[in-house]
This record gives structure tokens, sequence and C-alpha cells, in this order.
């Protein structure tokens, strides 16, 4: 099955929106990005102004592949909102195309719990070995993948089982929140849509779910578009870009910090939100590529 793609009104780069950062799941297999998303196998590649996609189920059909690459986002009105200066205007034209994705709100909360001082080599492990522990083995053209376990399958786990996924620190922390979820106590969908301080706040209230994880997760999963993750490369690269904005003392105080702080995490991340508007977690995902692909060794 395919997708036409109109360049003009729907620009999109599967490498960049699947190589940026932003998802830990697929994985390039030749010409094509093979990943599991809402317990699909899916292979898509993009040829010839087209987007190809084949799937382990006839549920995947060309609305499903666009609902989760947003490929219905307005991007060239999206990329002219957040286009404020000669910085953020390089990484657009160095990685247009780029499309957030809309994960799954528990997958995508997990992830980012397990992300938490770690690396993406390390997350993806991690990812792996919850799925191949704990989720279902789906094939696709003979090739084994794993669906992400359900809240009930990580409630009904104990903290051996996970720790034997490599969680380390995280593993209690994923136990108690996958039993909240579970329990229905915590209703993640209900955050799609809501109110950016509210619906941080209410993320926040999980164990284990800090100020960059909850932005992860609304950006990411909830159509919060406004929310401006902050990690250790996006302070270095916003201080390496934007360093006018801040006042020295404050530059100072957090250059050689190798963690964030509270009220630091949150002046950065305001400061993104401020200055590139509703659409700040587009100029967030542009700007960290562009950091972490154009600017090795100066940030």
């Amino acid at each position: 099955m395919e997708i036409q793609l109109d360049t003009l009104t729907t620009p999109f780069s599967l490498r960049h929106t699947l190589s940026c950062g932003q998802v830990f799941r697929w994985e390039k297999r030749g010409d094509w990005w093979w990943g599991v998303v809402q317990g699909e196998a899916v292979k898509v590649r993009q040829a010839r102004g087209k987007l190809r996609f084949q799937a382990s189920s006839e549920r995947v059909d060309a609305n499903f592949i666009a609902e989760y690459f947003r490929l219905g986002d307005d991007l060239p009105r999206i990329l002219s909102r957040i286009n404020k200066d000669e910085h953020i205007g390089e990484a657009i034209r160095a990685f247009r195309g780029l499309r957030i994705v809309r994960q799954d709100p528990w997958e995508c909360l997990i992830s980012y719990m397990c992300a938490t001082h770690a690396n993406i080599p390390a997350v993806r492990n991690m990812i792996f070995n919850l799925s191949r522990r704990f989720g279902r083995k789906i094939t696709l053209d003979g090739h084994a993948l794993y669906t992400f376990p359900k809240p009930t399958d990580l409630a009904g786990a104990n903290l051996r089982g996970l720790r034997r996924c490599k969680l380390g620190f995280r593993a209690e922390r994923i136990l108690q929140t996958s039993k909240m979820i579970a329990d229905e106590m915590f209703d993640l969908e209900a955050l799609r849509g809501a109110d950016y301080e509210d619906a941080k706040s209410r993320l926040m209230s999980l164990p284990g779910v800090g100020q960059k994880v909850a932005d992860c997760v609304l950006l990411f999963s909830l159509d919060v578009l406004e929310a401006f993750p902050v990690d250790i490369w996006m302070k270095r690269i916003i201080l390496k870009l934007y360093l006018g904005h801040f006042e020295q003392s404050f530059v100072e105080k957090i250059s050689g910090k190798g963690s964030i702080a509270r009220k630091d995490y949150e002046k950065i991340s305001s400061f993104g939100r401020g200055y590139f508007g509703e659409y700040a977690g587009y100029a967030q995902e542009y700007l960290f590529h562009y950091g972490r692909s154009q600017l090795k060794g100066e940030v």
C-alpha cells in the first residue's frame, strides 16, 4: 500500500522523522524502516514522492499511517510560525519534512521513564527487553517483532522480572505507574487537548515522572505542541544558539552542570514556549536534531 505525497503541501521526511530521537523502536533495514505501532508490525519506506508500507494487519491502512506520522499537520504553516531567526531557519532548511510522531501515550510514557538518565542505545535495549518479556510476538515477512506490553501486563509483573529488563532504579517507579494506569486511577487520554500547565502537573503526579518526561509525553503523544522538553543536549543547544536571551549569571550557573535543576528547566522551557509560541515543540525537535547532528563538538 502507498500514500502519494505532495511535497509542497505535505512535506515529509521519513528519515528525519524516525532518526531525530523522538522514537526508540524503529530500525532501518535496507530501504525499509521497521517498527511496531499500536500492536501492529509495520515496515515503511519513502521513494519517488510516495510513502509505501506493509503491515501485519489490514487494520493498518493509509489513514492509520497518516495519523501516526501526523501528515494532517500543516507543516509549511507550522514552520513559518516557528522560523524566528537564522538558527531555527538553518535547522528547518536542513531537516525540512521532519514531523512530530503521534505515539501511543502509554508506550510513550514508559519509554521516556526508561530514558531518565540513560542514553538512546540503553533506552532501546530496555524497551526491547520489556516488549520481548511482557509483550506479544508478531511477524512480518518472516521477521519477529514484539508488541509493547499493556498496562495490565506490567502491573502484574514483579520487580525481579522488571529488573531483568535492565531497568535499574526505574523498575519500581514503572511498576507503580503501571498499576495506577491498569487500575484506572489515571487516564492518559483525558489529558489530550487539555491546558498545558494542568496536563503537565497531572502527569508529574505519577511516580517517576518529572518535567522532561511529562513534556515529552505531552508533545509526542498527546497533541500538546507547545511543550518544550529540555535535556542536557537541549540545554547546551539553547545556550549555544540563544545565549543572549538569558542573564549572564544564569548562564554561568548552569553551563558547567551535568544535570538540570527544576527552576533552571522551567526557565529554559518557558523561554522556548514563549519565544516559539504554540508550535514550540516542533522548534524543539528541529533544534534538537540540528544540534546533535550539525553542532557536534560545539555543544
